[in-house]
């Protein structure tokens, strides 16, 4: 059985992870350059929204909880894949930094599945159902984007 404090753990995890890629993807949705980049740059931008509407519903189910949401100096930052590239018409591998991001949220979010159904927290576990939703739809746009920029 999973401990509620495990749970929000897991969540403050995940919470990190969301304001993380909101940083990068602000960063990559200005810092590309060149035609075939115009529409990853829009793409991110726009992703962006759904990025920060996770990052607040995670901070609510923290908080409701009990669990105290981190602030700017309590993050830890790890997206070594998502870093705006040096060379900035790089657009493949801005992708496939998203790719991974998108995989790595999918891992995050089937953990918290898992353990808010041993936890019996079926709130979070409809909430990371929810968010895993969203994450693999923008994991199967960006497989798509890739494809279309490799062939």
């Amino acid at each position: 059985m999973a401990s509620k404090q495990e749970i929000i753990q897991a969540l403050v995890n995940a919470y990190n992870k969301e304001v993380e890629t909101i940083i990068n993807y602000l960063s990559l949705s200005i810092d590309l350059d060149g035609v075939r980049a115009e529409f990853i740059k829009q793409a991110l931008a726009a992703d962006i929204t759904g990025e920060l509407d996770h990052a607040r519903r995670l901070g609510a189910r923290i908080k409701q909880l009990g669990g105290q949401i981190p602030g700017s100096l309590g993050l830890k930052l790890e997206q070594t894949y998502l870093q705006p590239p040096k060379d900035t018409t790089d657009v493949i591998s801005v992708i496939r930094g998203v790719l991974e991001a998108e995989n790595d949220a999918i891992r995050t979010y089937n953990a918290i599945i898992d353990l808010s159904e041993k936890g019996r927290d079926f709130v979070t576990q409809e909430l990371a159902i929810d968010i895993l939703g969203d994450e693999e739809s923008h994991r199967q746009q960006f497989e798509g984007f890739l494809k279309e920029y490799t062939k």
